[in-house]
């Protein structure tokens, strides 16, 4: 009786690591694309205004810090609000372990019959579940929490600052780097091959189609260059 209680743990356990990592890769992978287009877009269109190093380097700059902190502010705030719900979850299940023990050991017998116990079986797992720490039972089987892995908001920030601003580096060095006549064809061929590699790393992420993502991704990444650049030059017209 003692084998079916062994397996959920572990597959649960193993799931949401494994959950939880493909997050994190995700969340890297849209905070690096985030920053190849919006980085590209800007300075692209100030290179449409100027062909001032300075100028084009220094609207780069700009834009590299004000995204990537503004990322990981806002990611840190998402994810602190997450953790406190996560925390006020464990806690309300905490209370109810304490007030009301049998209920909680049959929720806990019902939810793993859902995943197709007996109902023998999932007695006697509820119960060994229970005696060994119930807490952690009913946090992982019913809330899908690991008490001791809660979401972490400063890991949260931190990865989408140094994504953001991995993948921002990528047009800035682009454009200021080459030669005057040069920058903008580099930029727009380097962020269109940082655009396909993003959206390749997404659709295998996610199990899409890979070519839709990759063409979806160079679309919208050479249409935010475009008109950014037709704006700077309109601009920059206008301005001399």
């Amino acid at each position: 009786m003692t084998e079916p209680v062994g397996p959920p743990d572990h597959d649960e356990a193993h799931g949401g690591a494994l959950g939880s990592r493909l997050n994190w890769l995700r969340a890297a992978v849209l905070g690096a694309n985030d920053g190849v287009v919006s980085t590209a877009g800007l300075v692209v269109g100030v290179a449409g205004a100027t062909d001032d190093r300075t100028a084009l380097l220094t609207a780069g700059l700009a834009g590299l810090l004000a995204g990537s902190l503004s990322m990981a502010a806002g990611e840190y705030v998402s994810v602190s609000t997450q953790r406190d719900s996560e925390k006020a979850a464990i806690s309300l299940e905490k209370r109810e372990l304490r007030e009301q023990p049998e209920a909680e050991l049959e929720e806990l017998t019902g939810l793993l019959e859902q995943r197709g116990l007996s109902r023998e079986v999932a007695r006697e797992a509820a119960e060994q579940l229970t005696a060994r720490d119930a807490l952690r039972a009913h946090a992982r089987v019913e809330l899908g929490i690991d008490p001791d892995d809660l979401t972490n908001p400063w890991h949260a920030a931190w990865a989408s600052f140094l994504a953001f601003t991995a993948g921002a580096l990528l047009p800035l060095l682009a454009m200021v780097l080459p030669p005057a006549a040069w920058r903008v064809p580099v930029t727009v061929v380097s962020v269109l091959a940082a655009l396909a590699l993003t959206g390749w790393s997404s659709a295998r992420l996610g199990d899409a189609a890979v070519r839709r993502a990759i063409w979806r991704n160079m679309g919208g990444g050479a249409v935010a260059m475009a008109v950014t650049y037709a704006a700077g030059s309109l601009l920059g017209a206008v301005a001399g």
